[in-house]
């Protein structure tokens, strides 16, 4: 991840891109591009064909070019078991969705075991300011012990911590609660967006913090839509930011395989 130093060496260049759907070089063409090692699909999308034999599914994914997959379950098997499945069609999940009020010592052990990087919270919602600072007390202090375990613990927002609860937003308690150390955040770009937040400013506000985007598009009518159809400028916000991994999505996908396909297109020939 690039240095504090570095992102406000480029802020001016950073600000134009904020301006324009993208950056330019002298010559006209579009200078950034989404490398390729840091495209990941979230195996969520294609949960609805996965079944009891995740293997061609996962097949499929690196036919179409995937490298990295992020994890939401392993399918009835083992850590170990599917960590051999994966192995078996080139993939490596680099991260996965975890809850953090079971048992930590099992999370981190499995996670060692697939060969995780980034362990991420999911979801929660609470109705009351109290218990999203608890939980947010519970999230640093899991943070810490899976950063002793070599692991990083981060937070998937939705639109709802964007939403005041008792006049102060969710996501803020989160962030204001918790070290950078410890927690980074995987930023939902439709969610955010969905919930009233420009995920540049999220960005910014949060440097060096968020390392992980969920790239899910949006229609204009607020429902799902595959990478490229949808309302979401990703190269403006591409040009802004600077993340480890861009997470393919779709909650509600027409062609679970045709979204995983779209999606690692647009991304390998988007330029900004």
């Amino acid at each position: 991840m690039p240095s504090r130093r570095t992102f406000l060496s480029t802020a001016v260049a950073a600000g134009a891109a904020v301006a324009l759907p993208a950056t330019a070089s002298a010559s006209g063409h579009l200078c950034r591009r989404v490398p390729k090692e840091s495209i990941s699909i979230q195996l969520y999308t294609l949960r609805s064909i996965m079944g009891d034999d995740p293997e061609p599914v996962l097949s499929a994914l690196a036919d179409i070019g995937y490298r990295k997959v992020e994890l939401a379950g392993t399918y009835g098997r083992s850590a170990a078991e599917f960590a051999a499945v994966l192995r078996r069609c080139g993939l490596r999940a680099t991260s996965s969705h975890v809850g953090i009020d079971g048992d930590l010592d099992r999370v981190i052990a499995d996670a060692h075991t697939l060969g995780h990087k980034y362990v991420v919270v999911p979801w929660v919602n609470y109705g009351t300011l109290a218990e999203w600072q608890a939980f947010t007390t519970r999230l640093e202090a899991a943070g810490d012990k899976l950063r002793r375990a070599g692991l990083n613990l981060g937070y998937h927002n939705h639109a709802h911590e964007f939403a005041l609860v008792e006049g102060v937003r969710p996501f803020d308690v989160i962030t204001a609660g918790t070290t950078r150390r410890n927690v980074h955040l995987e930023v939902d770009l439709y969610w955010a967006v969905t919930g009233g937040a420009d995920p540049v400013e999220v960005y910014r506000a949060h440097f060096p913090r968020v390392r992980q985007f969920h790239v899910k598009d949006r229609a204009a009518d607020g429902s799902f839509a595959d990478l490229g159809t949808g309302t979401i400028d990703f190269a403006r916000i591409f040009g802004a930011t600077n993340v480890a991994e861009y997470i393919v999505e779709n909650d509600q996908p027409r062609d679970a395989l045709a979204t995983a396909r779209i999606g690692y297109e647009y991304l390998v020939n988007l330029r900004f």
